[in-house]
C-alpha cells in the first residue's frame, strides 16, 4: 500500500514538473507603462501623480502575492529570483519600482533649476531606476519567459541606463545604449500586425531619435547649427530631461553668437551694442519666424511670445542700469549716453511690437470660435465659444501699444513713423468698432449695430488712405485685412437692417391677428363666442387686476359758522324740581354755593 502511494506521488510530481516547464510568463512592458502613464497624470506632465500611483500599485501587487518587504517591526528586503517567481506579477514589481524611481527623478528635475540640492536626489533616483530595470532584464533571461518579453525588458533596461548616462553627460555610452534600445523597438514594431501596438513601438522609436542626435551633437563638439537644435527641441516635446539639455545648449550657442554681434541699425541710424542680454534677445528675435513656423499648437506660440517678452524685459532692465550708472558718473560720456538711450528706445519699440503680434495671434485663434450671428448659417463649434467682448479687449491692447510707441522719447522727430503708427491706430479702431457692432447685433439692438457698422466703414476709408500714403510694404497686409473688413461690415449692416425690418413686420402681423377671443371673458359678456378647442383654457379675468381710477370722498368746511349770532334758548330748557336740602340751602344761605 505504501509503495503504491509513493508511486502515485512520483507520478503527480512528474505531471507538475511538465506543467511548470510548459508555463511561459509574458509581460507587455511598453503597453503596460504607456497605459498607466496616460491614465495617471503623465498626459499632462504630472510626475507626482504618476509616482503616487506607482506606490499604490506596488503595494497592491505585493499584498496580492503575499510578498511584502517587512512587517510592522522592521524592513526585511526580499530578492526576486527564479525560484521565487510563480506568477507574472513578480515582473511587475521590478517594473513598477523602476517607473516609480524614474517619475520621482523627473519630478525633482523640474525643481532642480531653483533648488540645486534637488539634483543630487534626482541622480540617486535615476540610479535606482536603472538598477531596477537591469534586474528586470536579468530575471527575464530565464527560460520560462517569452521571447517578446525578453526583448522588451532588454530595450527598457538600455533606455533607462541611457537616461542616467545622458544626465551625467557620458555621451558615448548614452548614444550606444539609446541606439541599441531603438534598434530593438524597431524590430518589435515591425513584428506586430496590430496597428495600435505597432504605433506604440514606433512612437518610442521617435522619442529616442532626438536623444541620439543630441548626444551626437555633444560628441561633435557643437558642430550642429542652432536651427538644428530648435528642430530637435520641437521633436523632443514631452521629454523634460532632453528639453532641459537642449535649452541649455541653445542658450550657450546664442551666447557664443552674441559675442560676435556688433551693431544694430534702426530707422537709418546704427549704434554699437555691447550689452550681452540685449544681444541674446535680438538674436532670439531674429529666429522668431522660423520658430513660429515649427510651433503647431496655440500654446506653443504663446510660450514663445512669453519667453521673448521676458528676455526683452531683462534686456531693458540691463540697459536702464547702464544708463543709471552713466548718469551717476561725474564725467558723463554724452555719446555713450545717447547711444544707450537709442538702444532703450529700440528695445521698447520691439517690446510693444511683440505685444501687438501676440494679441493678433490670440485674435486669429479666437475668431474661429466666435458665436453665430442671427440670420447667418449655423456652424458646429465644439470648443468654448468666444465673445466679441474678448476680441474688443485685445484690440484695445493693440491700440494701447501703438499709443505707447508714439509716445516714446525720440520718436516724435520721426514723422514717417508717427504717420505709420497713426494709420495703424485708425485701422485697429475699425476692427474694434466692428466687434462692438457684433456684440450689439447679438443683443438684437439693430439701430446701434447699423450705426456702428457705418462707423466701421468710415474708419476703413480713413485708414486705407493713410496706410497707402505711408508707402510701407510691411503695411500692405493690414491694407488687405481692412478692405476685407469693409466688405464684412457692409454685409452685416444690411443683415442687421433686414432683421430689424423683419422683426417690426412680425410685430405688426401679430397685432393684426388679435381677435376677440384673446380678450378676457369678463370684458365681453355681451358677445357670444363658440370655442372650437375645448381643451384650451378660457381667460376669465385679468390677473393681477389693472388699477382703476377712483374718485375721492368730498370734504366740507363750515366757514360761515363763526359769523352767526345764535338766539338765547334758555327759557326753552326743561327745569328740574328742587329737593328739600336745596330749598333749605337757598333759604338760610350758610352752606356755601
Amino acid at each position: 500500500m505504501e509503495v503504491d502511494m509513493e508511486v502515485d506521488d512520483i507520478r503527480k510530481d512528474d505531471v507538475l514538473n511538465k506543467e511548470e516547464a510548459s508555463v511561459q510568463y509574458a509581460v507587455e512592458i511598453l503597453p503596460f507603462i504607456k497605459d498607466a502613464q496616460q491614465s495617471h497624470g503623465m498626459r499632462h506632465g504630472d510626475y507626482q501623480r504618476y509616482r503616487q500611483y506607482c506606490s499604490r500599485k506596488l503595494k497592491r501587487i505585493r499584498s496580492s502575492l503575499d510578498f511584502k518587504s517587512g512587517t510592522r517591526h522592521g524592513y526585511k528586503g526580499k530578492q526576486i529570483t527564479e525560484d521565487v517567481i510563480t506568477d507574472s506579477r513578480y515582473f511587475h514589481i521590478l517594473l513598477v519600482e523602476a517607473e516609480r524611481c524614474w517619475s520621482y527623478a523627473m519630478e525633482l528635475k523640474l525643481c532642480a533649476n531653483t533648488e540645486p540640492r534637488k539634483r543630487f536626489h534626482m541622480m540617486r533616483k535615476l540610479t535606482k531606476a536603472a538598477k531596477y530595470a537591469e534586474e528586470l532584464h536579468k530575471i527575464c533571461e530565464m527560460e520560462k519567459v517569452e521571447p517578446r518579453t525578453k526583448l522588451e525588458a532588454q530595450a527598457y533596461s538600455y533606455w533607462m541606463r541611457a537616461n542616467y548616462k545622458f544626465e551625467v553627460q557620458d555621451w558615448k555610452t548614452a548614444i550606444d545604449l539609446y541606439s541599441q534600445s531603438r534598434s530593438i523597438y524597431e524590430k518589435l514594431a515591425s513584428a506586430f500586425l496590430d496597428e495600435a501596438t505597432r504605433m506604440l513601438y514606433a512612437q518610442r522609436v521617435e522619442e529616442i531619435g532626438p536623444n541620439i542626435r543630441y548626444c551626437a551633437y555633444n560628441l561633435g563638439q557643437g558642430g550642429m547649427d542652432i536651427k538644428d537644435l530648435m528642430i530637435m527641441k520641437s521633436s523632443a516635446a514631452g521629454q523634460d530631461l532632453l528639453s532641459a539639455k537642449i535649452d541649455a545648449a541653445i542658450k550657450q550657442t546664442r551666447e557664443k553668437l552674441a559675442s560676435s554681434f556688433g551693431d544694430i541699425t534702426w530707422r537709418g541710424k546704427s549704434v554699437p551694442l555691447h550689452n550681452e542680454k540685449a544681444r541674446v534677445f535680438i538674436l532670439h528675435l531674429q529666429e522668431k519666424e522660423s520658430e513660429m513656423a515649427r510651433q503647431s499648437t496655440f500654446e506653443g506660440k504663446m510660450e514663445l511670445f512669453d519667453n521673448l517678452l521676458m528676455e526683452c524685459k531683462d534686456a531693458l532692465q540691463a540697459i536702464k542700469e547702464e544708463i543709471g550708472n552713466e548718469m551717476s558718473t561725474k564725467k558723463k560720456n554724452e555719446t555713450n549716453l545717447s547711444q544707450l538711450q537709442f538702444i532703450k528706445m529700440y528695445l521698447s519699440y520691439l517690446r510693444q511690437n511683440l505685444m501687438i503680434e501676440r494679441n493678433i495671434c490670440m485674435i486669429d485663434w479666437m475668431k474661429e470660435k466666435l458665436p453665430v450671428l442671427i440670420g447667418t448659417p449655423k456652424q458646429e463649434i465644439k470648443t468654448k465659444i468666444t465673445k466679441p467682448e474678448d476680441l474688443i479687449r485685445l484690440y484695445d491692447g493693440i491700440i494701447l501699444s501703438l499709443n505707447e510707441i508714439s509716445q516714446l522719447q525720440g520718436i516724435e522727430v520721426d514723422e514717417k513713423l508717427q504717420d505709420e503708427v497713426e494709420a495703424q491706430i485708425v485701422a485697429y479702431k475699425g476692427f474694434r468698432c466692428f466687434y462692438i457692432a457684433q456684440s450689439y447685433q447679438l443683443l438684437k439692438k439693430w439701430v446701434e449695430s447699423v450705426s456702428l457698422y457705418d462707423r466701421v466703414i468710415t474708419y476703413v476709408n480713413e485708414a486705407t488712405l493713410k496706410l497707402k500714403a505711408c508707402n510701407n510694404p510691411f503695411l500692405n497686409v493690414l491694407v488687405t485685412k481692412i478692405e476685407e473688413l469693409s466688405e464684412l461690415a457692409q454685409g452685416h449692416k444690411y443683415n442687421a437692417h433686414a432683421l430689424s425690418i423683419l422683426e417690426s413686420n412680425e410685430v405688426a402681423a401679430d397685432v393684426g391677428k388679435l381677435v376677440l377671443s384673446d380678450q378676457v371673458l369678463a370684458e365681453r359678456l355681451d358677445v357670444y363666442q363658440e370655442y372650437q378647442n375645448a381643451t384650451k383654457k378660457t381667460n376669465l379675468i385679468r390677473f393681477p387686476p389693472e388699477p382703476q381710477p377712483t374718485p375721492c370722498k368730498p370734504l366740507f368746511f363750515d366757514l360761515a359758522l363763526n359769523y352767526i349770532d345764535l338766539p338765547n334758548l334758555d327759557h326753552r330748557l326743561e327745569k328740574k324740581p328742587e329737593g328739600v336740602f336745596s330749598a333749605l340751602r337757598r333759604g338760610f344761605g350758610f352752606w356755601g354755593s
